[in-house]
């Protein structure tokens, strides 16, 4: 019994994906002070490969992310940048990007946020 336990556990392999943070605040920065970067590491907790599909930039030309295009191994570490120009902002923000990964139809959000001091 236990065996045949072991083995259906085997068959439904799968890849997870756990950040460390899915949050970032900047604190005060300046609108004149060039673009910030907040970087999510995230590690690879199933027992496949996972590669990330797409992230999308916020619906903002202000919004670049980037991300490695190779799949991330079993137990490995990745990350996903998500730069930030304050240039056109003042006061508060709350952004966030999407991520969907090849192991999901679900997207994980990425949240950042922050105060921007007028030129």
């Amino acid at each position: 019994m236990i065996l045949m336990a072991v083995f259906a556990i085997s068959i439904h392999a799968k890849a997870d994906v756990h950040f460390t943070s899915t949050n970032h605040d900047f604190g005060t920065i300046k609108a004149k002070g060039g673009a910030v970067t907040a970087e999510y590491e995230f590690t690879n907790t199933g027992d496949e490969p996972v590669s990330i599909v797409t992230v999308t930039n916020g619906g903002c030309g202000c919004t670049k992310p980037s991300f490695t295009l190779e799949p991330i191994a079993p137990g490995k570490k990745g990350v996903i940048k998500v730069t930030f120009n304050p240039a056109t902002f003042k006061g508060e923000f709350k952004r966030s990007v999407k991520v969907q990964f090849s192991n999901s139809r679900k997207r994980t959000v990425l949240k950042f946020n922050g105060v921007v001091i007028p030129k």
